[in-house]
């Protein structure tokens, strides 16, 4: 990319609207989409993570989509890496980061610290602690140390706890920390925007998404994916609660609505995070107008 090129980051919560918002804007601009989102990177995983339709997909090139298996590791400094290589080699002006993997922009914007390689005998200590006493007992361990960590990740993932522990015993640091160094530079200019709604619309947005997800399937591609539970990448809201179902800890209704609970809860951690972003500039989904002349005027400027 060249000194002045343009990164155009939309970010917001699950269900809020930044799929189609992307699309209309990336026609507008002629331009390509970064998905920053660290499931929708997995092919296996469809319809749980929401993933832009054939359509929406033959309409804009995306990038990261479908990029990975869930059989391989990857991480948000790998994302980091991946993408400033890619955006080396693009060749136009603009260009859309979108998505709610709140690490995963900050990543690309930013920069991330390096972590420590993992400590296998440290995970298979806090893995049998998880086991043991379940994940409650490691979540308040977490809050009780990193209560930055804490608020921002998804709770309800064993990994992700797990994995903070792990560092902060390595190190001896918070998490949060480790994760909030200082700011490399980039070659390109950024523009943040974030799309927000009225808590209760959110929430019926997302009840109204899982609806929608169970109509096209999302039962029977849990079920497709397992016998490969145990991976990192399935163990995250929208297929944990129903490999419980299927496991018959409980109901199918039950499994519905943790679904729902567990999403909306995530939903208001993304918005924790990027809420702590004071460069994000805050937007209504539908005020497309609005978005646009902010948009050209962050151009112009080059």
């Amino acid at each position: 990319m060249s000194d002045k090129s343009k990164l155009i980051v939309i970010a917001g919560p699950t269900a809020i609207g930044k799929t189609d918002l992307a699309i209309k804007l990336a026609l507008e601009l002629d331009c390509e989409i970064i998905s920053a989102d660290s499931r929708q990177i997995y092919k296996e995983m469809n319809i749980g993570t929401a993933k832009p339709t054939q359509a929406q997909l033959n309409a804009v090139q995306h990038h990261f989509i479908n990029y990975k298996s869930i059989h391989e590791y990857y991480s948000a400094g790998r994302f980091e890496v991946d993408v400033i290589k890619m955006l080396d080699n693009y060749n136009r002006d603009n260009i859309l980061l979108v998505g709610g993997s709140g690490l995963y922009i900050k990543a690309v914007c930013d920069g991330i610290d390096e972590m420590p390689d993992p400590d296998l005998n440290l995970r298979m200590t806090l893995q049998k602690r998880f086991e043991d006493d379940g994940l409650a007992k490691l979540a308040d361990e977490l809050k009780r140390l990193d209560i930055d960590t804490w608020e921002t990740i998804d709770i309800q993932n064993p990994n992700r706890i797990i994995r903070a522990l792990e560092v902060i015993q390595q190190t001896g640091k918070r998490y949060s920390e480790l994760k909030n160094g200082k700011k490399k530079e980039r070659n390109f200019d950024i523009l943040k925007i974030g799309l927000d709604i009225p808590r209760e619309d959110l929430f019926n947005r997302i009840n109204n998404r899982v609806d929608a997800m169970l109509d096209q399937g999302l039962l029977d591609e849990v079920k497709s994916l397992e016998r490969w539970k145990d991976k990192t990448a399935l163990q995250t809201v929208g297929y944990s609660e129903f490999f419980d179902y299927l496991a018959g800890n409980f109901g199918l209704d039950e499994a519905v609505r943790l679904c729902k609970r567990n999403t909306r809860r995530y939903a208001k951690r993304q918005l924790t995070w990027f809420r702590k972003d004071k460069g994000i500039h805050w937007f209504l989904p539908d005020r497309y107008k609005n978005i646009k002349s902010l948009i050209y005027s962050f151009i112009s400027s080059r």
